[in-house]
């Protein structure tokens, strides 16, 4: 009778560990988010990267804030909570890898010809995506 109590005991202070380990919030890249990137070429150091999904290929874009012109990422993919993509600027090959730091927050670095950049970036929430939450 004292084994199948204890058993039983186990089980029940068991079950919240292995409940808690299935809780994590998927991080989703899909959005606006703007990047800072004070070591970059002048003209580069600020802008938005915007992350879409169709048909579950995801798609990138960088646009710079003095520079109203748009740069298609190539090769998008995530892999773990790292968001990589290429994009081509002013003929310059730059890889971007991104990292979440949490759902609202990424860190990262765009390496090129001319060195390595690091970025930061923060979602850019807007007012109906604020109150669906």
């Amino acid at each position: 009778m004292q084994k199948v109590i204890l058993f039983i005991l186990f089980i029940v202070f068991s079950l919240p560990v292995v409940t808690a380990q299935n809780n994590q919030v998927k991080k989703d890249p899909v959005g606006k988010w703007k990047f800072e990137a004070p070591y970059a070429p002048e003209g580069y150091t600020s802008g938005t990267i915007e992350v879409g999904l169709a048909d579950k290929k995801y798609s990138a874009a960088m646009y710079f804030t003095p520079i109203d012109t748009k740069y298609s990422g190539e090769m998008v993919k995530i892999e773990n909570d790292t968001l990589i993509f290429n994009v081509l600027v002013e003929g310059n090959d730059v890889v971007v890898t991104l990292k979440f730091e949490d759902l609202t927050k990424m860190s990262g670095r765009a390496v090129y010809s001319g060195g390595e950049v690091p970025l930061t970036l923060t979602k850019v929430v807007d007012a109906a995506e604020e109150i669906k939450k």
